[in-house]
């Protein structure tokens, strides 16, 4: 089985609530859990967000719209994960997720998963073995047992808030894969941390969502090519 969990939660530092800021009519974690539902490998999808009062209308928002919800730790984001897939088997595959990401793209989380099918690695990311895809493409696989090895091991603070950095440090210890592509776009930004990122996401939905809900990465490029008002949000430079 191959289940993936999506990370989220109300008190983001820079953008507080974002996750259910509106995004053409539905909160941005909807429009994200949409497009996750077009990636036809994934057979179960469970948000993994916090115990804390704050994400109740989280967790209110996602179960009415019918996802699963596993709620655990606030800060210690691994054991919230390793409780997320409590129940599987280790042979299991997780698909770790972040909901700051309503651009993902459906494509090329299936090529992942292909590639990581096929290569025999313990871990594989779109950002392995560099980023070359933009910033809130980002996905990750690897085995729940894999994942409970990690949640029973790692002590560093960092590794436990951020899941999968005690396997990616250790490349002497697992094995590595990953995606990458010709064009450098590690500069771009397709997540949503900034007020300036909500509103890039907003105006690639605004343009693309009404015709084609199910709008690919090469869809947003070609937007972004024709906008020049849409190059500069975030802070970066766009394709």
């Amino acid at each position: 089985m191959i289940v993936a969990v999506l990370q989220a939660r109300m008190s983001s530092t820079r953008l507080p609530g974002k996750v259910l800021a509106d995004v053409v009519g539905a909160p941005m974690v909807l429009r994200q859990v949409e497009r996750l539902r077009r990636v036809a490998s994934i057979e179960r999808l469970v948000t993994a967000t916090s115990s804390e009062a704050s994400d109740d209308p989280l967790a209110e928002t996602l179960e009415a719209a019918g996802v699963d919800v596993f709620r655990g730790p606030l800060d210690d984001v691994l054991g919230r994960f390793a409780g997320a897939v409590a129940g599987l088997d280790d042979d299991d595959l997780m698909l770790r997720l972040t909901a700051d990401c309503p651009l993902a793209d459906p494509v090329l989380i299936e090529a992942l998963i292909a590639r990581h099918l096929a290569g025999g690695a313990d871990y594989s990311a779109t950002t392995l073995p560099h980023r070359t895809y933009p910033i809130g493409l980002d996905a990750e696989i690897l085995s729940v047992g894999l994942l409970r090895l990690v949640a029973n091991e790692a002590s560093d603070p960092y590794e436990r808030e951020h899941v999968t950095p005690f396997v990616y440090r250790r490349p002497e210890r697992f094995a590595l894969g990953g995606l990458t592509q010709a064009v450098d776009e590690s500069q771009v930004r397709w997540t949503v941390d900034l007020p300036s990122d909500l509103e890039f996401v907003r105006a690639v939905y605004e343009a693309l969502y009404p015709a084609k809900p199910g709008f690919g990465s090469e869809d947003v490029r070609s937007l972004v090519r024709s906008r020049p008002d849409l190059r500069d949000l975030g802070g970066l430079p766009r394709i």
